[in-house]
């Protein structure tokens, strides 16, 4: 299962091509990894198709961690009725049972 944090930290190391152990919850994307102004655009706009959702820029703003972009997400997915652990696919891992015959 694929938690927020693995799916956010994949997202950080295809963007930003840094090591797997510096994405920690509390690395920053500037300070820490490196990102510049455009590599945040970026992180946010590849965290928002991810997640299926909207981050809006005020919003996209005050996230300056991994643990805050993690948190965020968690909590608008929260919001939203949507799980936070997907299986290796992307499916969502609390999947409807099929209904059996009487």
């Amino acid at each position: 299962m694929a938690t927020v944090f693995d799916r956010v930290k994949s997202i950080v190391v295809d963007q930003l091509g840094v090591d797997p152990n510096e994405v920690t919850p509390e690395a920053s994307f500037v300070d820490d990894l490196g990102a510049d102004s455009l590599d945040v655009v970026e992180l946010v706009m590849a965290l928002e198709e991810e997640f299926e959702t909207e981050i809006p820029d005020e919003d996209a703003e005050k996230i300056a961690t991994v643990g805050e972009a993690v948190r965020y997400i968690e909590e608008h997915l929260l919001a939203a009725g949507k799980p936070l652990e997907v299986e290796e696919g992307g499916e969502p891992a609390t999947k409807a049972q099929p209904e059996r015959p009487s």
